[in-house]
């Protein structure tokens, strides 16, 4: 579905996550400079700008990685605070980032489960950590995550994820953080260094994801793909919010004007 007829036929909700104001210095360095941001359920808002932007920046402040300076956390309706990453977990927020933080010498079933794996019944007089791993449950688990974000090309949850290819581990590491009950997910250049069939792979994942009602957060340079998949572009410039568009109302090269030169006020 091309972005034009995407953005005929629906209109974006509310925003379920937003944040007004938001600054971050690192030294003499202003790495977010007031920044508003905002992503609804069932869209997927791409985050664009230039090395040094504050796109990583941002995303890693609302994963709690980062403690802001200043700013308000909205998420329906709702103030909160984002203090660390156990705050953005326990509020649903995940991040993927691009080196995905796979376990390479462990199964797709272990890597879902990693940190939370069940354990057999019958075994409450020990303590949990010593319980034996139910890998039956747990492969029926990740088989289940799997399955919702509809990757056809994994075929054994006990093939070991270096054995993968790139697209694959990316559905793994998105199916990790959709497994986590999230209802945010942001994806750090998630095609990065991919081929075509592999692309394809993942866009269908993020495809998915809006299906599946979450809010998407989508960072690349690539400007194909994020027209291809995003519902709105959010352009960040020197950590400044320069504008966010509509994906079927511009085009590429007004996109790339705003990231390299901004532009005099922000376009809704």
């Amino acid at each position: 579905m091309s972005s034009e007829e995407r953005g005929a036929e629906r209109e974006v909700p509310p925003p379920h996550l937003w944040v007004r104001g938001v600054h971050k210095r690192f030294g003499g360095v202003h790495a977010l400079d007031g920044v508003d941001f905002e992503v609804a359920c069932g869209e997927v808002m791409a985050l664009v700008g230039d090395n040094g932007a504050g796109k990583s920046t941002l995303m890693k402040v609302l994963a709690g990685a980062h403690l802001a300076d200043a700013g308000e956390f909205w998420m329906d309706g709702k103030q909160i605070t984002i203090n660390s990453p156990h705050d953005a977990t326990n509020l649903g927020i995940q991040i993927v980032y691009q080196d995905l933080a796979l376990c390479e010498n462990l199964s797709v079933s272990a890597n879902l489960s990693l940190g939370a794996e069940p354990v057999k019944q019958g075994w409450g007089f020990l303590p949990r950590f010593l319980r034996p791993i139910d890998e039956l449950d747990m492969e029926r688990k990740a088989k289940s995550a799997i399955d919702s974000l509809e990757v056809r090309t994994l075929h054994s949850m006990r093939a070991l994820v270096g054995t993968l290819s790139g697209g694959q581990r990316q559905a793994i590491a998105i199916a990790r953080a959709v497994g986590t009950k999230s209802s945010v997910v942001m994806l750090d250049e998630p095609t990065a260094a991919l081929g075509v069939a592999q692309t394809r792979q993942v866009l269908g994942v993020v495809k998915r994801l809006r299906e599946t009602n979450h809010a998407v957060v989508y960072i690349s340079h690539n400007m194909r793909d994020i027209f291809e998949i995003s519902d709105r572009i959010c352009v960040l410039r020197h950590g400044a919010h320069v504008g966010t568009w509509r994906t079927n109302e511009t085009k590429p090269d007004e996109i790339v004007i705003a990231m390299t030169h901004g532009i005099d006020e922000k376009v809704n």
